[in-house]
């Protein structure tokens, strides 16, 4: 089977020295691996997966080119970057646009490192054009490790945006939201969002999870590790002791994510 990463990150060498470590003080916790696309790779050898997704984020407008250079310096058969925008940037429609016009499937956003909320109507230009353009939103949902505990993404907040976008194909990462499960349960579950699995098993107790998950649509969760921020292969370790069983297994793992990445 293709199993496909969903949510995965990488850096330049350069920069993942430095970035790294700061973001593991930041958020008081310990990467997997170190950031680099040649540790990322080894460890897509070593638990049998195909794909991975590389979500950067842009923290700065001024950072959009960069990102997209090294997006295509790192495509490959392996590896599927998904680029970013930053909302405040003056020319973030040309942007998307571009992003669109080179190929690429999807985008990264994150509400606290980009500092918006999910519900403003500023954004609405933006979510309309990438609902248009088919690009895949991969966002940050709910509270983050490194951040105050602000409800920028909260499962509120992404019920009222899939309801004005219908069409977007936006995936709720952190299993709908990080450490909002019972309102996830509540407002998110069974809805036309895409759930990622992403830094969310190790915090859930396993029945919690495994109700999260078999009570949403089997079509709709994907695999996702979020490293190096968690080793890839215990995330698959922690999605199979839920004993969800194997037709589930499979459509999360690699089956959804190759659906919605090429339509097969």
């Amino acid at each position: 089977m293709n199993y496909i990463d969903f949510h995965a990150h990488a850096f330049p060498n350069a920069l993942a020295a430095t970035t790294i470590p700061a973001l593991e003080k930041k958020g008081e916790v310990t990467a997997a691996l170190d950031g680099t696309l040649d540790s990322l790779l080894a460890s897509m050898d070593r638990s049998s997966i195909k794909q991975s997704v590389i979500c950067s984020i842009a923290t700065k407008p001024q950072q959009f080119q960069a990102i997209l250079a090294w997006s295509h310096a790192i495509k490959s058969d392996r590896i599927i970057p998904f680029p970013s925008f930053h909302p405040e940037s003056a020319t973030v429609l040309d942007e998307i646009q571009t992003i669109h016009q080179e190929g690429f499937k999807g985008v990264k956003l994150h509400p606290y490192y980009q500092e918006f909320y999910l519900d403003e109507k500023r954004l609405w230009k933006i979510f309309d054009l990438l609902s248009d353009l088919g690009l895949i939103v991969v966002m940050h949902t709910g509270f983050d490790i490194g951040f105050p505990r602000e409800l920028r993404a909260d499962p509120e907040k992404i019920v009222s945006l899939v309801k004005q976008f219908p069409d977007l194909k936006f995936i709720a990462t952190h299993l709908g939201a990080w450490e909002q499960w019972d309102e996830v349960h509540e407002k998110l579950i069974g809805k036309n969002i895409y759930l990622d699995i992403a830094f969310s098993l190790q915090f859930l107790p396993p029945e919690k999870a495994r109700k999260l998950i078999l009570d949403h649509n089997d079509e709709m969760v994907l695999y996702g590790s979020d490293s190096p921020w968690a080793d890839q292969q215990t995330t698959i370790d922690q999605l199979r002791a839920l004993d969800l069983g194997s037709v589930w297994e499979e459509k999360i793992l690699g089956e959804n994510g190759e659906k919605l990445l090429w339509g097969k």
